[in-house]
C-alpha cells in the first residue's frame, strides 16, 4: 500500500516539475504598433527562423496560400480606411495572407482573422482587398520572418514583409488630409451641443453656478432641439433657479419629444416634474 502510494507521489511530482519547465518557442510572438500620420495600425505575428532551411520555394512552397508566419494568423488592425492598390480597406481587424512567388507575392486581407494556420482555399466573400508585390532582393539573410513599418510619412506607409533573402512591401495611404480638416473644421465651430449639455449637467449636480450651467444649457437645446434629454436637463436647471413655470415648459418640451421617440423614462419622468412644478 505505501509502496503505491509512494509511487503516485513520485508520479504527481514529476508532472509539476514537468508544468512549471519554460523553454523558448521556436516561433516567438511579436506585436508592433505603429502611428501613421493621424492613423493608428497594430500588427500580431509569430516569427519563424531560417535554421539553416531554404524557405520560398521550399519550406514556404510557391504559388500556395501562405499564413505569413507561424501559429496564429498575422493580424494587422487599422484605426481608419486605408488605401492600397487605389482600393479602399475599410477600418477594422484582418488576417494576412500571401501566396508568394518567385518574382512576385499575392497579399490578401482576409475578414476571418481568428485562428491558425491559412484555409486551403480562400472563401472569396472574406477577401476585403488583394493586391500584387514585386518581390526585391535582399543582400543577406534575414534569419527570422520580420514584418516592419517602413517609409513613414504623413500620409502612407509601407508594410514590409522579409525572410530570407526577400523582401516585399505593401503600400497604403491614410486620410490624414481628411482628418486633420475635420478636426480643425470642430475646434474652429467651437463646443458641440454634447460639450455644452456636458458642462450644464456637471454645473447643476456639482451645485456650480447655475446661471452658467443655463445660459449652455439653451445653448445645447437650441443646437440640437430633437434631444429630449438635454431640454430635460435645461428644466432641472430652471427649477434649481426657481423659474418653476420655465422649468414646466421645459419639461413639456421634452416630454413631446420623448413621447414621439418613445422613451418611457423620459415620459415617466417629465410627467412626474411637471406634476411636482405645478402644486
Amino acid at each position: 500500500m505505501y509502496k503505491k502510494l509512494l509511487i503516485l507521489f513520485l508520479c504527481l511530482g514529476t508532472l509539476s516539475i514537468t508544468a512549471q519547465i519554460k523553454t523558448p518557442a521556436p516561433s516567438p510572438g511579436s506585436t508592433l504598433t505603429q502611428t501613421v500620420g493621424l492613423t493608428d495600425v497594430a500588427l500580431e505575428y509569430s516569427r519563424p527562423a531560417m535554421r539553416g532551411r531554404t524557405i520560398f520555394g521550399d519550406l514556404v512552397p510557391f504559388d500556395k496560400i501562405w499564413r505569413t508566419g507561424a501559429n496564429a494568423r498575422t493580424k494587422i488592425t487599422f484605426s481608419d480606411d486605408v488605401i492600397i492598390d487605389g482600393d479602399t480597406l475599410k477600418k477594422g481587424t484582418y488576417a494576412i495572407f500571401t501566396k508568394p512567388a518567385a518574382t512576385a507575392w499575392d497579399v490578401y486581407f482576409y475578414t476571418e482573422y481568428a485562428g491558425s494556420g491559412a484555409p486551403q482555399t480562400l472563401d472569396d466573400s472574406k477577401v476585403a482587398l488583394k493586391t500584387s508585390v514585386k518581390t526585391q532582393e535582399i543582400p543577406m539573410d534575414i534569419q527570422s520572418f520580420t514584418i516592419t513599418f517602413d517609409d513613414l510619412t504623413d500620409n502612407s506607409g509601407v508594410l514590409g514583409i522579409m525572410w530570407e533573402k526577400t523582401y516585399v512591401g505593401v503600400k497604403f495611404t491614410v486620410p490624414t488630409d481628411a482628418i486633420a480638416a475635420k478636426s480643425i473644421e470642430n475646434v474652429m465651430s467651437g463646443p458641440s451641443a454634447n460639450d455644452y449639455h456636458g458642462a450644464a449637467s456637471y454645473y447643476r449636480s456639482s451645485g456650480k453656478d447655475l446661471k452658467q450651467a443655463l445660459v449652455w444649457s439653451n445653448k445645447a437645446t437650441e443646437m440640437n432641439k430633437n434631444a429630449f434629454w438635454m431640454t430635460r436637463e435645461k428644466s432641472l436647471i430652471q427649477a434649481a433657479l426657481g423659474d418653476k413655470k420655465g422649468a414646466i415648459e421645459s419639461a413639456k418640451k421634452s416630454l413631446e419629444v420623448a413621447e414621439k421617440a418613445g422613451n418611457a423614462d423620459y415620459i415617466k419622468m417629465n410627467k412626474a416634474s411637471i406634476a411636482e412644478w405645478s402644486k
